[in-house]
């Protein structure tokens, strides 16, 4: 491909995607359906502004799934993927075995000798990886537990990748035609134990490396200061992991996805993050496009009823096997339904091993032709289907909560605005009422609000995120902002909003940890409140009394551990990303205080007449 026709190309992928992505979105669509759109539009058999057989932007844009299973990899950490080997291995395996055998009976019944029958069920037990993870983060629903279980079948049908491209060959009816190993494959020479050893090793070389040594690369790195060097490297270590994964004959996206796990716990995992998600969003955009623009509509007009026929069975097997699979897991109705609509297309994968399996003569080019205009048209009815679960299978199950509108704020001259009356805030709220200060109250949930005007606590129902709500309620003019709500990450936005629109405000946020804290101080609140902290030291300073020291003693001991420990929670705020750093500073703040109250406690036991002047030291 020549520079002229690599920048046409180009520049026709990103006008596709930005002229059929928002539109998508505007009509309910969904992103992943906008840039599948856009690929057929501008593929060989539609528009023709894409060549028939370009691989080269394809192949770039596969590296965007490499890249999002590394950034899964970082939100797991080993602790939390360990915890989820039941279903990766249970649920996962279950499916790859049930639909291989599924489709291969269906395969057998149609004709095809045992072991392309075979060949076939392996291959569409697949799902696509990038548009499943991407459509369920793209409606919230990643968290879910049918988000949780496509998760762990996803990640199970990747490994298994592995198992399957060595068992190919061993189906083969005759000879391959070239004895040309398959890209990727340079060791496949070798007995396949010893491919077995180096796969292993090189797994172990990627464990390793991650734990002990690429922590201390990065740190070098850092130090340049330099955000454009850093972003090189994070593109370098990906780009080196998928080359020595396909070196070996593994899986680049699995191997991606296991540098992110083992690098999960580092103190540079928010910076990879950050560096690496607008490549991702981008390369994941031209992968789908891909997608789009590969079907082949000349193969389906002169198969239309063979294609329509495939299609309609793949969906239908996989999703009955899925939908049966998620109830004996034990997924609700509701959550095993999203299950089996999202995971019930063939996958990326399907075009490697079916190209594969032509290649090792398990599979005839009158069978493959189909089999991937299949998987790709069932890949680009995903979107689609998740949109017919969301506006007709889910409300059958799901009764929809009833957006309440925000309440009529009448008070506008208060001088304090408290956003969050619960456990934490209400005590805030009555104290400050009681001494004759007008407190106007922010709650969004409509069931709490209604319980605290039952009691005679004047509360409003409204989302505080919102600055035309903040303005109704007078923070214009109002002298503090309290933040007292329960979520973190709500607490943050909303603090966020204040301190840019209403500066006047003096800001006292609650913390729901130390963590939170943490963030708080990074944003610049001077006033953050932990809200066990209070308590915890009440119970200390009984205890310490319980233990025979006075009720001075008590207090002191109480107070100094306070003025240390908020000192340390300041000091500690810019080191919360830095483990090693971390942990040495807060290592060294407990051995301080310790010392501090040791020395207090010996000369703070003098006779009660000299408490006085041994207080004042």
């Amino acid at each position: 491909m020549d520079s002229h026709s690599f920048f046409f190309q180009a520049f026709v992928y990103l006008l596709a995607a930005v002229i059929a992505v928002p539109i998508a979105k505007r009509i309910g669509l969904g992103s992943v359906l906008g840039y599948l759109l856009a690929g057929v539009c501008i593929g060989p058999f539609a528009l023709g502004f894409i060549r028939e057989g370009s691989g080269d932007v394809m192949h770039f844009a596969e590296f965007g799934v490499v890249m999002m299973l590394f950034l899964i990899g970082l939100e797991l950490k080993p602790a939390l993927l360990w915890e989820m080997r039941g279903p990766i291995l249970g649920l996962g395996g279950a499916q790859v075995v049930a639909t291989t055998l599924a489709a291969g009976t269906g395969a057998l019944a149609c004709g095809l000798p045992r072991p392309a029958a075979l060949a076939v069920g392996m291959i569409l037990a697949m799902s696509s990886t990038a548009i499943v993870l991407q459509s369920l983060a793209e409606k919230g629903l990643m968290k879910t537990p049918a988000g949780q279980a496509c998760f762990s079948v996803l990640l199970f049908q990747d490994i298994a990748v592995i198992p399957i491209l060595a068992l190919m060959p061993l189906l083969a009816a005759a000879p391959p035609a070239s004895s040309e190993a398959p890209a990727g494959s340079g060791f496949g020479a070798l007995p396949g134990w010893e491919q077995a050893l180096v796969m292993l090793a090189a797994v172990a070389a990627l464990v390793v490396a991650g734990r002990f040594l690429l922590r201390y690369f990065f740190r070098f790195i850092a130090a340049a200061r330099l955000r454009e060097v850093f972003t090189a490297t994070a593109l370098l270590l990906i780009v080196g992991i998928a080359q020595l994964m396909q070196a070996v004959g593994l899986s680049p996206a699995l191997g991606a996805f296991l540098a992110g796990v083992v690098l999960a716990e580092s103190e540079y995992r928010h910076q990879l993050e950050a560096d690496i998600e607008p490549f991702k969003g981008l390369l994941l955009g031209l992968f789908f496009i891909s997608v789009g623009a590969s079907l082949d509509f000349p193969l389906m007009g002169r198969q239309p009823g063979l294609i329509a026929l495939l299609v309609t069975a793949l969906l239908v097997v996989k999703f009955l096997v899925l939908l049966t699979l998620g109830r004996t897991f034990k997924l609700e109705w509701s959550e095993n339904f999203l299950f089996a609509f999202a995971m019930a297309q063939g996958g990326e994968f399907a075009f490697v091993l079916l190209s594969f399996a032509q290649q090792s003569a398990v599979l005839a080019a009158g069978v493959t032709g189909p089999l991937v205009a299949a998987v790709a048209v069932s890949m680009a009815l995903t979107p689609v289907l998740l949109t017919v679960h969301e506006k007709l299978v889910r409300p059958r199950f799901v009764r929809p909560r009833r957006e309440r509108e925000p309440d009529v704020i009448d008070e506008h001259d208060n001088p304090v605005i408290l956003a969050g009356f619960g456990r934490f805030g209400h005590i805030v709220g009555r104290l400050l009422r009681a001494n004759g200060f007008g407190v106007t109250v922010l709650d969004h949930d409509a069931d709490w609000v209604e319980t605290m005007r039952k009691f005679g606590l004047k509360t409003f129902y409204g989302d505080a995120s919102r600055e035309d709500l903040l303005r109704t309620a007078g923070a214009a003019r109002a002298k503090l902002f309290i933040c007292a709500i329960d979520d973190s990450g709500k607490a943050l936005e909303v603090i966020d909003l204040v301190r840019q629109r209403f500066p006047n405000l003096k800001i006292l946020a609650r913390a729901i940890d130390r963590q939170h804290a943490y963030e708080l101080i990074r944003l610049g609140i001077e006033h953050v409140y932990r809200e066990t902290f209070g308590s915890s030291l009440d119970l200390a300073i009984d205890a310490l009394q319980a233990l025979g020291l006075r009720p001075d003693q008590a207090q002191r001991a109480a107070r100094l551990f306070k003025q240390h420990d908020e000192a340390a929670l300041r000091d500690m705020a810019g080191l919360i990303e830095r483990d090693e750093a971390y942990v040495s500073r807060a290592r060294q703040h407990i051995e301080n205080l310790e010392h501090i109250l040791q020395n207090d406690r010996a000369t703070f036991v003098a006779p009660p007449g000299e408490a006085g002047e041994t207080d004042r030291t």
